[in-house]
């Protein structure tokens, strides 16, 4: 068995799990959104942090980059304890077709693996949804967590996205935004955090590990 898993996000930098091939390539009808709140990385409930999800939009491409992992069960099981622990703010996953760079009409993978969010406040508790570019800046800007602040991220993000040769300009937009907002609360030395969710958010229920990779259990979205 192998299984494919698609990083869009701080994955393309950071993937933390052991890999046997790494691909750049992208996925179709998807493109990033910072609409999902993190609340155990890089903020906290009274002041989450925002991440990236993905939505569908017909034509959209996302470059990400797809890897491997081969070994067999024990393997397969390893990376997806640890991939379901350290992406546990998404409730969703499908199975979507990856292309590699250079490979625009045939897929290059049929089945890869994509961590994604429902896009409703009431059925996906860490859904923040869209806000005006300002507003999601200064969250972005303010918000901070055990595992740093949440305006590395985004320029990790910027940065890795150029590296790649594959700058998203949504990303940079934003960046750029999150920088204007620095340099303001710099110079006014204060800021009042806010856009709170409730505290002590239960873990997403996840499919069992043997069904992921596969993708025929609950919680899956197979996307032809």
């Amino acid at each position: 068995m192998v299984l494919w898993v698609f990083g869009y996000g701080s994955l393309i930098w950071k993937p933390g799990f052991d890999f046997d091939e790494k691909v750049l390539g992208f996925i179709k009808d998807f493109r990033r959104v910072f609409d999902l709140a993190c609340i155990d990385h890089r903020g906290t409930p009274e002041h989450p942090a925002r991440t990236l999800t993905l939505e569908p939009k017909e034509g959209a491409v996302c470059w990400g980059v797809a890897y491997c992992v081969r070994g067999g069960i024990e393997k397969e099981r390893a990376t997806m304890q640890y991939l379901e622990k350290r992406e546990c703010e998404y409730d969703k996953k499908a199975l979507v077709k990856f292309y590699k760079e250079g490979e625009s009409l045939k897929p290059y993978v049929t089945n890869v693996l994509l961590f994604i969010s429902t896009p409703d406040k009431i059925a996906n508790r860490y859904y923040l949804g869209p806000a005006p570019l300002e507003e999601m800046a200064r969250q972005i800007a303010t918000a901070n967590g055990p595992c740093g602040n949440n305006r590395d991220y985004l320029f990790y993000l910027e940065k890795a996205m150029l590296q790649i040769g594959h700058e998203d300009d949504y990303v940079t937009e934003l960046a750029n935004e999150v920088r204007r907002v620095l340099g303001v609360l710099k110079d006014n030395k204060a800021f009042e955090p806010h856009f709170a969710v409730k505290p002590k958010l239960s873990l997403i229920n996840t499919v069992p590990l043997l069904q992921a990779p596969r993708g025929d259990g609950p919680g899956f979205e197979i996307i032809t």
